[in-house]
């Protein structure tokens, strides 16, 4: 099933693993979630020997454990909650496991956007069926929110501060009061959350200020801020972990040099360092330098060794796809990376050797074609 779908949600990629747990979780459950806190948490950091499971889980979500726990714990009570952080940050990958662990069902989404409406979290019409046979609960279209209202289960809501203020109180009633009314129906005119539900939303910090989240709907939600990863451990991990489900997903056999890693990691770190050092907006790259465009880096890479290179992963290959990813304005991330590339890049390949040089031209080549 999985194999006819770009992209499977996590309750059917995991499916097996998440069936398996559910089989042997023996501890409480809270309201009508499928796994007990203990066995979601598992899930999504996966297995240690002192589980003393009969198999491994691998573990999904990299950060800090307690960020995971912490969730966990709002989850099961009766705040929404709200993962905040820099873009990339696995904010919405984390929504998305914690909701396929509970309720086996991560697509009860709404996407924050200038256009969401106040219909896209509570419910539409289905304008046949009106005209044919009047408003009625079987002509009304209901949103992701209020369906996940219905079943117990959790709703998610992207990129909040991106939707209107009108949209943000609507949110409000429904975190507060538990139910959505339809003034249109007479009979029948009251949708009541039932036990389990609960909503996670995603919020970028880099947004704050398009529409900030007021003080009453801060009130319904516990905040759980994920850092940028930057310990480096953490980070290859992460980038490996994506790095080999892609190449699975596009049926490609090529091989990552771990110095080839090694210097994507480096560059990272070293732009992160020069853009914390910059005095100006000017000064600093528009990318968020996130984990996630490192993945994206390493993604275009491959495909581009794959398809027009000789299925092998060359340090020129990896410094196109790091220019032609992170320059996005012009002159000034130009200039960025310029300056970074004879700077550091330059005195380090002539120091430490290696795949250095031809990171050095391939990123040179790379700028030459951009300028």
């Amino acid at each position: 099933m999985t194999a006819e779908m770009l992209r499977a949600p996590a309750e059917i990629k995991y499916s097996e693993e998440l069936d398996w747990l559910e089989s042997i979780d023996d501890s409480p459950k809270p309201f009508t979630w499928r796994l007990s806190p203990r066995m979601v948490r598992l899930f999504i950091l996966g297995s240690e020997r002192a589980d003393g499971l009969a198999r491994e889980i691998p573990q999904k979500w990299f950060g800090d454990r307690s960020f995971v726990e912490r969730a966990i714990v709002t989850l099961a009570s009766d705040r929404g909650l709200l993962l905040i952080g820099d873009p990339g940050t696995g904010k919405s990958w984390l929504a998305e496991l914690l909701a396929a662990a509970i309720s086996r069902n991560s697509t009860l989404v709404v996407q924050g956007t200038a256009g969401t409406t106040e219909d896209h979290i509570k419910y539409s019409w289905n304008v046949s069926q009106v005209i044919a046979k009047g408003q009625s609960r079987d002509s009304m279209i209901p949103s992701p929110i209020m369906t996940a209202m219905e079943k117990g289960m959790i709703g998610r809501f992207e990129e909040l501060t991106r939707s209107t203020s009108d949209v943000q109180d609507a949110l409000i009633s429904i975190l507060s009061e538990k139910y959505i009314s339809i003034p249109e129906l007479e009979d029948d005119n009251i949708v009541f959350a039932q036990p389990g539900f609960s909503i996670i939303a995603t919020a970028n910090s880099r947004d704050r200020g398009v529409n900030d989240l007021s003080s009453a709907l801060k009130r319904r939600f516990n905040f759980v801020r994920i850092p940028v990863v930057t310990n480096k451990r953490s980070e290859a991990e992460i980038v490996r972990f994506r790095t080999v489900e892609l190449l699975r997903r596009h049926q490609i056999e090529l091989e990552v040099p771990p110095t080839l890693l090694d210097i994507l990691l480096q560059s990272f770190a070293d732009l992160r360092a020069g853009a914390a050092a910059a005095g100006s907006d000017d000064e600093k790259l528009e990318s968020a330098l996130s984990t996630a465009e490192q993945i994206g880096v390493l993604e275009d890479a491959i495909l581009h060794s794959n398809f027009f290179g000789d299925r092998q992963l060359r340090a020129q290959t990896l410094a196109g796809s790091l220019v032609g990813t992170l320059a996005r304005r012009a002159p000034e991330d130009l200039a960025i990376l310029n300056k970074y590339w004879h700077g550091v890049i330059e005195p380090r390949s002539k120091a430490e050797g290696g795949e250095w040089p031809a990171f050095l031209d391939g990123g040179r080549e790379a700028l030459a074609t951009l300028s």
